[in-house]
């Protein structure tokens, strides 16, 4: 069994910062691509920012230059730093990752954290 473990959403003003983490545990042999989604009430859950097991990073174009993932292999976690928080940023944050447990590479997802960015 894997799970994906988030932590570090909450209440926040605009132009406030953040911090995300996503931990990784269980019966992992490797973990290759790890990314952050989220979605806004009534829309389509979208590709925040990815980051591969060499760590070569990709950002949504609403969230370059205020968003940074980093990730830690020998913990097995991402990270989503976040600045200079928008409204339009609050939404349910996922945790993606491609792990290999045995033989298949599977996509875990975690359990989803709030970020609302308000005054």
């Amino acid at each position: 069994q894997v799970q994906l473990v988030e932590s570090g959403g909450g209440l926040v003003q605009p132009g406030g910062s953040l911090r995300l983490s996503c931990a990784a545990s269980g019966s992992i042999f490797s973990i290759y691509g790890m990314g952050w989604y989220r979605q806004a009430p009534g829309k389509q859950r979208e590709l925040v920012a990815g980051i591969t097991s060499g760590g070569i990073t990709k950002y949504a174009d609403s969230v370059k230059g205020r968003f940074t993932i980093s990730r830690d292999n020998a913990k097995n976690t991402v990270y989503l730093q976040m600045n200079n928080l928008k409204p339009e940023d609050t939404a349910v944050y996922y945790c993606n990752a491609d792990i290999q447990t045995t033989v298949e590479v599977v996509g875990y997802w975690g359990q989803g954290t709030q970020v609302t960015v308000s005054s």
